[in-house]
């Protein structure tokens, strides 16, 4: 059977032979090749590179920001040294940590009598905080509610973004892990708070699905 492209996801391909899977994902030169086999993994290699110049660098440890750690027990997936980034460029690499990612019960809203900020340094660090969630599902929330301010940014969201880079000094080292041979159950919650927004009286909800215990999807939206 052919590769094919999948339906969602037009840079991801896969293949299906007898019982085994392969999986191809696809950036500009680079390829990323799993399956449920090291025969299939093997053949298509070989296949590639009889028809191309290649280098086989080995297994994925490293790949736009994301630390790849395999090991016998699973997959780890992190962006520690991204994150550090993240505080560095925001000059808060000697900051104080603290517990949460945001305030409790803090009502932000477009603040319009309140002094504007650098939008350009606001938007920045927004940017790099959305691009961290690939590995840190704790932080969609906050980063959520601070991204609706983009457009005119205030003090008290200068305040708050600050709070979520106090977080992320504390828990750069968080990250996703796929446990290897454990249940293949997807679960999925979702979660609504109704007429919240201070704003326009609009409702933020959430949702995140898990297979096994590892979360592989989540959002969180007005």
């Amino acid at each position: 059977m052919s590769i094919k492209k999948c339906v969602k996801e037009p840079t991801v391909y896969r293949k299906k032979e007898e019982n085994d899977f392969l999986v191809v994902a696809i950036y500009v030169d680079d390829l990323f090749v799993t399956g449920t086999s090291l025969r299939i993994i093997k053949q298509f290699k070989e296949d590639m590179s009889r028809r191309f110049e290649m280098s086989d660098l080995g297994k994925l440890t490293y790949y736009l920001g994301i630390e790849v750690i395999q090991g016998m027990d699973g997959i780890r997936i992190k962006q520690e040294r991204y994150a550090q980034g993240i505080l560095t460029d925001a000059g808060m690499g000697s900051c104080n940590s603290t517990y949460e990612p945001m305030e409790p019960g803090l009502s932000l809203s477009k603040a319009e009598k309140e002094k504007e900020i650098d939008a350009t340094r606001y938007r920045r660090t927004i940017g790099c905080l959305r691009y961290l969630l690939h590995t840190r599902p704790d932080l969609s929330f906050s980063v959520g509610v601070l991204s609706r301010y983009m457009q005119s940014p205030r003090v008290s969201h200068r305040q708050a973004i600050k709070h979520v880079l106090r977080y992320l000094k504390g828990t750069m080292s968080f990250g996703l892990f796929f446990k290897r041979d454990g249940s293949r159950r997807v679960t999925g919650y979702s979660d609504s708070s109704h007429n919240i927004d201070i704003d326009n009286g609009r409702s933020t909800t959430g949702h995140v699905f898990y297979y096994g215990s590892s979360p592989i999807t989540w959002t969180t939206q007005k």
